[in-house]
């Protein structure tokens, strides 16, 4: 019994591996300009190397990667400019 009880432990560290990978994937893919569906599903069929796919991609011209950076959704420019979130 013990036995099957350390094997459902696992497999839930795994799916829950599997679940932040492709939520990953998916931000990444959103955030370089391709939308949120060819991150999900790269994420979900490819699991940890979606992650360093994503990464590696280049980023679109117009995307938010380019202009507010990884994370976040204030522009480069708004930073230099000193504006805070809410000024105009």
């Amino acid at each position: 019994m013990t036995l099957l009880a350390l094997i459902g432990a696992k497999s839930l560290y795994i799916l829950y591996a599997w679940l932040i990978c492709a939520g990953l994937s998916s931000y990444l893919s959103e955030r370089k300009g391709y939308g949120e569906k060819p991150g999900l599903a790269t994420g979900l069929f490819l699991f940890v190397i979606s992650v360093l796919i994503w990464l590696l991609m280049p980023a679109k011209h117009e995307s938010k990667w380019v202009t507010a950076g990884w994370y976040g959704s204030e522009t480069k420019a708004d930073r230099a400019a000193g504006k805070r979130k809410g000024e105009r």
